[in-house]
């Protein structure tokens, strides 16, 4: 939320209510418009917490199902839940390890490349991504849709300077990430496929009240914003035919206010887009959009689309539990009336003749172990109502909907059940059902990383935009070294973000070990001498989970990062030293100058590292 910047334009008094009044009726009208899709992700909501006899009324609202009949069993028995589970534990494995393309070849870009990682790296941990990948799985998996917002706030990060004038530190200022529900997101058009599409956006997100007042400098009073609550409902089971189930319902935040956020795109007569922000019928902030994180570094939002299914034509995502309800409804009835099946079994149905017992005596206390049943002479004693057999076709419709579930989630009873189909003799063929059941995850697990690649683009753009002035920050280098890094937006060169890694759950870290030892084995990693390279050394310790073992790098990597640092002109070009390893430094002196570009060509330079590497050839003899 914190847009630090207070820029706004001075109007007046009728001015800004004209633009407050706009941006309500504008909000006004996209909750109508996407009404119909909040509806469905509350009812997705409620059938993933257990609140399963819920529907979407005529009337727009989401009711319970209220009994037929008193005695009927209304137990629940959510599948949903562990389905939706046991996808978020498979799309987990989704943590991608994001790099930085260089812009060119040259020794400069390469090293710039290799610090906007470290950059990149360090701001998804300092935001704890992880987590946040987490949380917006969660929501993106059970209503379809989920958002990142990246955005900067100057009031965090490294200290830079002093202001004399109130004795307050000055800061560089930090990225931030936060995850956003689809509640709070309004498109201009539920028919815009992707964020890019879409000619405005509006987020409306409920504050406390000190912290809107501490960023915009207002005196507002908190209130009463509506939002959602998990309640539980403790209610009598058993015979009852009521369980104990969550329900999501409407409850308050209280002291909170309403801050609505109107992102419009770029146009001829705003080139730099908009951005409008009121709170309480009072406009905040009115001005250009923040953030050069579009396309050719223009202006743009700061969001990040993800979903779990994409639909055709729309801008919201599909859960699969969308797709899960109907069955998951069909199969609660099934196995109530199974269980109600087996209540008459138990108890029994009594018939008696009219008059010949007192049937209130008989309904209160039953036909209890040893009871003196009285009845009238000459009339015929009650008898229990033979009620058969627990159809067959109960079981084998509960099974075939359990069945139809899994295959509707992409999950197997591999994965749900830990159980082994019959016919499944090896352990190859097992590992091949695993597979295939990852794999038919992985249109949702490429929806992911598309959105985390984003959002690595996004974060590169900032820094890109606000590190004016020279940083000092601890960064973990591609080794896992901790080092101190001076460095300002000059020194990024390139946001074109890839991969280090292919898909998670089709490349597992099981099969990369086997072909890692394999490749071992035939001494693919090993030198000239058949010894192993203590660059790859590092790289399988790391892949087996040893990366900790190695706790100091090796005297050719020393050799080599002081030749990369004469290259790049932070170490004086001196005489080498007898301690050099005058090969290595000759190999990286001379690869940087043949990648060197003519934008970065200094001739004065140039003959200072050639004469440098005439001097390492003395020492050679050469």
């Amino acid at each position: 939320m914190k847009q630090k910047s207070n820029q706004k334009f001075f109007y007046s008094k009728e001015e800004d209510e004209v633009i407050v009044s706009a941006i309500n009726e504008d909000l006004k009208r996209r909750q109508e418009e996407r009404r119909v899709y909040e509806l469905t992700w509350g009812l997705n909501m409620n059938y993933y917490i257990g609140n399963q006899f819920s529907y979407i009324s005529s009337t727009g609202e989401i009711l319970d199902i209220e009994k037929n009949y008193y005695w009927e069993n209304r137990e629940v028995f959510n599948h949903i839940a562990p389905v939706i589970e046991t996808r978020l534990a498979k799309l987990s494995k989704i943590k991608p390890n994001l790099t930085v393309r260089p812009s060119s070849s040259s020794e400069n870009d390469v090293a710039a490349a290799e610090l906007t990682k470290s950059i990149l790296n360090y701001a998804l941990d300092s935001n704890n991504f992880d987590t946040l990948i987490s949380s917006a799985t969660a929501w993106s998996e059970i209503t379809g849709t989920s958002f990142y917002k990246v955005s900067w706030d100057n009031e965090i990060g490294p200290i830079i300077a002093n202001d004399q004038n109130s004795n307050n530190y000055i800061k560089s200022g930090d990225a931030v990430i936060s995850v956003c529900s689809p509640f709070e997101i309004y498109p201009d058009s539920n028919s815009s496929i992707e964020i890019d599409d879409c000619a405005s956006i509006i987020e409306a997100r409920a504050y406390p009240v000190d912290i809107v007042n501490e960023t915009w400098g207002v005196k507002l009073t908190g209130e009463d914003v509506d939002t959602f609550e998990i309640a539980t409902n403790t209610l009598i089971s058993g015979f009852s035919g009521r369980s104990n189930i969550s329900k999501l319902i409407h409850s308050p935040k209280h002291n909170h206010i309403l801050v609505v956020e109107k992102y419009e795109k770029p146009t001829q007569k705003r080139p730099n887009g908009r951005l409008t922000i009121t709170a309480k019928n009072i406009l905040l902030y009115d001005g250009d959009l923040p953030y050069k994180i579009g396309k050719n570094n223009s202006y743009s939002y700061p969001f990040v689309k993800q979903v779990s299914t994409k639909q055709l034509s729309c801008f919201w995502g599909i859960s699969v539990i969308e797709r899960c309800i109907p069955l998951q409804r069909t199969y609660n009835a099934i196995k109530n009336k199974k269980h109600e099946f087996i209540a008459r079994l138990a108890s029994g149905v009594l018939s008696v003749e009219d008059g010949s017992v007192d049937v209130n005596n008989l309904e209160d206390e039953g036909l209890a172990p040893g009871k003196i049943l009285i009845y009238r002479n000459g009339s015929h004693p009650p008898e229990f109502i033979q009620p058969g057999t627990v159809p067959n076709e109960l079981e084998d419709e509960e099974k075939n909907l359990l069945n139809e579930i899994n295959n509707l989630s992409c999950i197997s009873d591999v994965t749900t059940n830990s159980s082994i189909p019959s016919g499944i003799n090896s352990g190859s063929a097992l590992s091949m059902l695993i597979k295939q059941d990852e794999s038919r995850l992985s249109l949702t697990a490429e929806y992911i990383r598309d959105s985390i690649k984003k959002v690595g683009v996004f974060l590169i753009k900032l820094y890109k935009q606000f590190t004016t002035q020279n940083r000092l920050d601890s960064i973990t280098d591609k080794n896992g070294k901790i080092k101190i890094y001076y460095w300002n937006n000059s020194n990024i060169t390139s946001d074109d973000v890839i991969f280090e890694t292919k898909n998670e759950l089709l490349d597992d870290a099981s099969t990369k070990e086997e072909l890692a030892i394999k490749l071992l084995e035939k001494g693919l990693f090993n030198d000239s001498n058949g010894k192993i390279l203590e660059t790859n050394k590092s790289k399988l310790l790391d892949l087996f989970g040893f990366k900790d073992w190695v706790t100091e790098k090796s005297i050719d990597e020393c050799q080599k990062e002081r030749a990369q640092k004469e290259n790049l002109k932070l170490i004086k070009l001196n005489s080498p030293l007898e301690i050099d390893d005058h090969k290595i430094h000759i190999n990286e002196h001379i690869k940087f100058l043949i990648t060197l570009k003519d934008e970065d060509f200094d001739t004065n330079f140039e003959k200072k590292l050639l004469q440098h590497i005439n001097e390492h050839k003395k020492f050679l003899g050469e």
